[in-house]
């Protein structure tokens, strides 16, 4: 008797896997977005604050950032204007993130003790404003380290 409910235990407990869905499979695929890219830009944010520490304004950051992603070769624009649309008709407002690096990871440089919800909002506006799928939120007014948050649309 305990032979067979060991063996019914054993065959449920081998017959149960979790399916994936196609929403796993989705929400998995934006994690690993521009892994490789997002992890170069990560590098130089990081090398930035050993180099410099915090305590500097957004704009010194912004300076160093453009200097080290230059050394690392990693392609980049700064302070793009974007424009937004209402109902197909352009806006005269314009969004203007600190870069966008590779084409299509938006980063957004700050310098505050945190980075509050407002901060996380406006990447993801710019990153509908763009169409893009990653942005960046660099913090490097935190200590002891700097932070950096991938925000996926």
């Amino acid at each position: 008797m305990l032979a067979t409910i060991l063996y019914y235990a054993r065959s449920l407990m081998i017959s149960y896997r979790p399916r994936k869905t196609q929403k796993s499979t989705e929400k998995m695929n934006r994690e690993f977005l521009y892994r490789e890219e997002c992890y170069q830009i990560r590098g130089a944010a990081f090398n930035v604050y050993r180099e410099m520490g915090n305590g500097f304004l957004e704009a010194v950051y912004q300076e160093c950032m453009e200097k080290e992603l230059l050394k690392r070769g990693i392609p980049f624009v700064v302070h793009q204007e974007l424009r937004l649309f209402y109902k197909g008709e352009m806006l005269q407002k314009t969004y203007v993130p600190d870069l966008i690096c590779h084409e299509a990871i938006i980063v957004e440089l700050k310098a505050s003790a945190i980075t509050t919800g407002a901060d996380k909002a406006q990447v993801l506006n710019y990153l509908k404003a763009t169409g893009m799928h990653l942005g960046l939120l660099v913090n490097f007014g935190c200590y002891p380290k700097a932070t950096v948050e991938r925000i996926v649309l």
